[in-house]
């Protein structure tokens, strides 16, 4: 027990002495999505990695934050996109509040809590519990965790402006929600532009100047300033640049959430060249495979728009109290288009395997102590641990009494009960270098004990890819994969192979039955499964009691079937995909 207690005892007191010397900090959220590992310059460096691979991997304002912050090394998501983002918001594992990409347009009546997509209505968002302690909240860019109802939107959780889109993606250019973005083709035949605002006096669809243009409705592609992109991150620039120091007691939060990386694999023309000229520069070539590409000139974009941002952080004499998170919400996918690389990881997108739960984090800006700068942090992490980490740092209990007021409601009607915060504050554990997390509900599927990691049934995308992938004889026998298996009409899945063998081979998939056993510490590629070696037995079985016990927590409420009410709300709402039920209770 002694064991359990003292690195929660240090932790707790490293917090404290640093609550009493500091005030609360501005906090930069940044999330990334599907990032590849070594789309990412310190895993290139890692890896010891070739001059054409280096070259490829343009994050220098990355790396300077990194030498003057945390790496964290062992930072987990869920595997796809809304789980993780619902997992952020709301402080549960994935598995206690949304293990599903289902679209945004489902609802089932019966159950007015968690019937629909996303975070359920009466569970508490991040920024409203950061709103509480005083900070003026915003966010730019990508959502996907929930659209039904007004209290699943950004306003909702208590984002006091937002500027961004509801699903998975949407097209960089037009706005559109298109089967490219989304690889799906909804209820509303994918009819409706996907770009939306708030803030204390509009909720509705985007209708800046610039978006509205000429330009940029007759041929955006030719006009950089009408890339999605570009949009946010000058809503990200206005929102530093008008935010009020003079109040000590409303700091700043912040929550950019890229689209980038996602497809559909979109960017200015220049930054294509830019990223062929710096590879040339490096010692290597330009790159041979369009989508890798462009893959690699989309994290460019990212990268100098990050950089842009901690600019204005500085110039506005924000940054020396400013704690800057930059993570991502699952491992890059292999599958085509999707073209990131997750070398020498295993896996990826869909996939529990490392290459598809490990995701690129750390921690940065004039709020980490200086004795801390330049390390590296190796204990684990989770995407849902932020949430209590932030409600520490700005002294407010992360407890969901919302959600346990929502219970009482719940329970005698029969429907599923909104399980609690389990999100564990870490800012003492990356302070301390000690582990906080020995044990993770990774999914249904794994359950990572420290160091080892145990995996059960079909893992797709399990393999290992080369230092330089997606490449020409990826393209070549693309009829073997990666396909994507993620393809869906009316939120039902539509399989690419004509049965499930053929299914299998072109989405690379393994089968782990009932179970794949890794030591993920001395084996982070995932090449020896220990569940093989009868030296292993009694860890093996005794991983299997554990995940089936953990999976009896499972939160799977019905989300129910897609709604024609939501294409009738778009219609409404001029055309742009919105909250379509609405209630006074």
């Amino acid at each position: 027990m002694a064991r359990k207690i003292a690195p929660v005892l240090f932790a707790a007191s490293a917090v404290a002495a640093l609550a009493g010397a500091a005030k609360k900090p501005h906090v930069l959220l940044i999330l990334a999505d599907d990032y590849g590992w070594a789309n990412f310059g310190a895993h290139r460096k890692d890896a010891g990695a070739s001059k054409q691979a280096i070259g490829e991997t343009a994050t220098p304002n990355m790396d300077s934050l990194i030498s003057e912050g945390v790496l964290l090394d062992r930072h987990y998501a869920y595997k796809i996109c809304s789980p993780s983002r619902s997992s952020l918001q709301s402080g549960r594992l994935a598995v206690h509040v949304n293990n599903v990409n289902t679209g945004v347009t489902v609802a089932n009546v019966s159950d007015p809590v968690s019937g629909y997509g996303g975070i359920p209505r009466n569970m508490t968002g991040m920024a409203q519990k950061l709103r509480q302690a005083g900070y003026r909240t915003h966010m730019v860019g990508k959502w996907d965790a929930g659209m039904a109802t007004p209290e699943h939107t950004p306003w909702g959780r208590g984002y006091d402006t937002w500027v961004g889109y509801y699903q998975h993606a949407n097209d960089y250019w037009r706005k559109t929600s298109t089967i490219t973005a989304t690889a799906e083709f909804d209820i509303c035949l994918n009819s409706f532009a996907d770009l939306s605002m708030h803030n204390s006096t509009y909720r509705g669809g985007v209708r800046d100047g610039v978006s509205a243009s000429p330009a940029c409705l007759d041929n955006p592609e030719a006009h950089a300033a009408c890339y999605e992109e570009q949009l946010f991150k000058d809503r990200a620039l206005a929102v530093i640049r008008e935010h009020d120091t003079s109040k000590a007691d409303s700091p700043l939060f912040l929550f950019y959430a890229f689209h980038l990386l996602h497809s559909p694999l979109q960017v200015p023309e220049a930054y294509l060249q830019k990223i062929d000229d710096r590879a040339v520069a490096m010692g290597g070539k330009k790159i041979d495979t369009q989508n890798r590409r462009l893959y690699a000139a989309m994290t460019l974009w990212m990268d100098e728009a990050i950089g842009e941002v901690i600019a204005a952080l500085k110039s506005k004499g924000m940054w020396d109290d400013t704690l800057v998170v930059f993570t991502a919400d699952n491992g890059g996918p292999l599958y085509e288009p999707g073209a990131a690389n997750n070398h020498p990881l295993k896996g990826g997108k869909f996939a529990d395997l490392e290459g598809g739960v490990r995701v690129n984090t750390f921690v940065s800006g004039g709020f980490v102590p200086k004795e801390k700068r330049g390390t590296r942090f190796s204990g684990v992490v989770s995407i849902a641990d932020w949430y209590g980490t932030f409600c520490e740092l700005a002294g407010v209990d992360a407890t969901d009494t919302a959600a346990e007021e929502a219970n009482a409601w719940l329970k005698p009607r029969g429907l599923p009960l909104l399980p609690p915060v389990d999100s564990v504050p870490q800012w003492g554990f990356i302070l301390n270098g000690t582990n906080a997390r020995p044990q993770l509900h990774l999914s249904e599927q794994a359950v990572l004990e420290w160091p080892h990691k145990l995996i059960v049934g079909k893992q797709p995308y399990a393999r290992w890819t080369g230092e330089l992938f997606p490449n020409c004889s990826t393209v070549e026998s693309i009829t073997n994969g990666p396909a994507a298996l993620h393809v869906k009409v009316f939120d039902n899945y539509v399989y690419l192979g004509e049965d499930d063998e053929t299914q299998d081979r072109i989405t690379w998939t393994d089968d782990c039955a009932d179970g794949c056993l890794f030591n993920v510490e001395a084996d982070p590629t995932e090449h020896m499964d220990l569940a093989k070696d009868p030296k292993y037995a009694d860890m093996l079985s005794k991983l299997q009691g554990t995940l089936r016990s953990l999976n009896r927590d499972l939160f799977t409420p019905g989300r129910g079937v897609p709604l024609v009410g939501a294409c009738d709300a778009a219609m409404a709402n001029g055309g742009d995909y919105g909250a379509y039920l609405f209630s006074e209770n």
